[in-house]
């Protein structure tokens, strides 16, 4: 199975002037984990997701005050839809994140989540365990 077949393809986009209330509010709103960054003075993507806010907020930071731009991942690893789920999965493993923002042709299409790969999985192992295929 691909990326292309698990990620979520409308994804809320940002710019780092928002706060990180405002974010909150948008990704709440829309039961998401994390948000992709658009600055217009500059040509990369970042991303934000809702760890880089609960951080802020355990910090003692005022998120009325504090900025998308100062808690924005840039250094951000892609996905690519053609890659497989198990690719994927091991990029964020790795890297030690849960959201990986998809491109193609250098324009994001979408984003896949650890819980986008599970809900993918999930019905493939049950089909299994009852089969007697997977064990334990």
């Amino acid at each position: 199975m691909l990326v292309h077949d698990a990620m979520s393809t409308v994804v809320l986009t940002i710019g780092p002037a928002h706060t990180l209330r405002q974010a909150a509010r948008m990704m709440s709103a829309r039961r998401i984990g994390a948000a992709i960054v658009l600055d217009p003075d500059t040509s990369g993507l970042g991303i934000l997701t809702e760890r880089d806010i609960l951080n802020s907020v355990g910090a003692g930071e005022d998120p009325d005050r504090e900025t998308v731009q100062g808690h924005t991942t840039t250094d951000v690893v892609f996905a690519a839809p053609e890659w497989t789920l198990e690719e994927a999965a091991s990029a964020m493993a790795h890297g030690g994140f849960r959201h990986l923002i998809v491109l193609d042709d250098h324009e994001p299409v979408g984003i896949v989540s650890v819980r986008d790969i599970i809900r993918r999985w999930a019905p493939l192992r049950a089909g299994r365990r009852q089969t007697g295929v997977l064990a334990g």
